[in-house]
């Protein structure tokens, strides 16, 4: 009996949880139409969450998918830079703004495309910052989309709260590498997400290793890939390891990632699209 009674007020105050926090979802743009929204994430900067999700959204949309990207780094953006859309700028209307578009139909909002230059730096505080995020979602006319992708800013900050409580997101990824700290790092990320009731879809281990150029051996460079294990702890999908490749590197750096053929993320893609059959 006491048993019963104690899992209903379990039951009872994790609903009265997700009551709270579906009461600071904020409503996208009424001429959108979003199926699924996954955040790319961790717990500290520099470990390539902005490849990650660049690479998540040029492979959906080699499968058919109709993609974008929001771009919610605001004081360190990189997609455009990584999709050659140095130079483009969002339009605006009355209705709202309008997202730049790739080559090859990937919609993508940043703070750069508002921006006179690009080398401006955002001198923002939190609440701006936040309010800048929330706005990419609320008054940019993104369309009709199987999956916006949300590249967020390193740490547990005022963003990554705000995109948490506004946006109903479907799903998290968080992005690692190889180092101990890291590991640390992530349970950081992956407990916020369990307090606040996000889905965590899996782990992605970047910089997981080099291959030698002469004679394809394989080089642990930070060390024995730990990720796989960190996942087994917290009871989440291991998604894969992404290699150090200089070849991807150089097409990000030249903004022509949607060249890129190789299979780094096509676990990472299996999971997402079994997730939401």
């Amino acid at each position: 009996m006491k048993e019963t009674s104690e899992q209903n007020r379990q039951n009872s105050y994790a609903g009265e949880k997700r009551s709270k926090a579906e009461d600071f979802i904020c409503k996208t743009h009424e001429l959108n139409e979003i199926k699924k929204t996954v955040a790319v994430l961790s717990g500290k900067g520099g470990v390539g969450k902005s490849l990650v999700t660049s690479l998540l959204a040029v492979e959906m949309r080699k499968k058919g998918h109709k993609v974008g990207i929001l771009d919610a780094d605001i004081t360190g953006p990189s997609i455009p830079k990584i999709f050659g859309g140095d130079d483009d700028r969002a339009d605006t209307s009355e209705f709202g703004i309008y997202p730049a578009i790739t080559h090859n139909g990937i919609k993508i909002m940043s703070i750069n495309l508002l921006l006179e230059k690009n080398d401006a730096p955002v001198i923002w505080r939190g609440p701006l910052i936040a309010g800048a995020v929330k706005q990419f979602w609320t008054d940019v006319i993104w369309g009709k989309l199987d999956y916006l992708f949300f590249d967020m800013p390193p740490g547990t900050g005022d963003v990554v709260l705000t995109v948490f409580q506004s946006v109903p997101l479907d799903g998290i990824i968080i992005v690692t590498s190889p180092q101990d700290l890291v590991s640390l790092i992530v349970k950081k990320a992956y407990n916020m997400a369990k307090t606040m009731n996000i889905p965590i879809l899996g782990i992605v281990e970047n910089m997981s290793y080099i291959l030698c150029p002469e004679c394809g051996k394989r080089i642990d460079v930070f060390g024995e890939s730990k990720a796989d294990k960190v996942a087994q702890e917290m009871g989440i999908p291991f998604l894969g390891r992404l290699p150090i490749d200089p070849d991807l590197a150089a097409l990000c750096d030249s903004g022509n990632i949607e060249k890129f053929e190789k299979d780094y993320v096509d676990e990472c893609i299996e999971v997402v699209e079994h997730k939401f059959k």
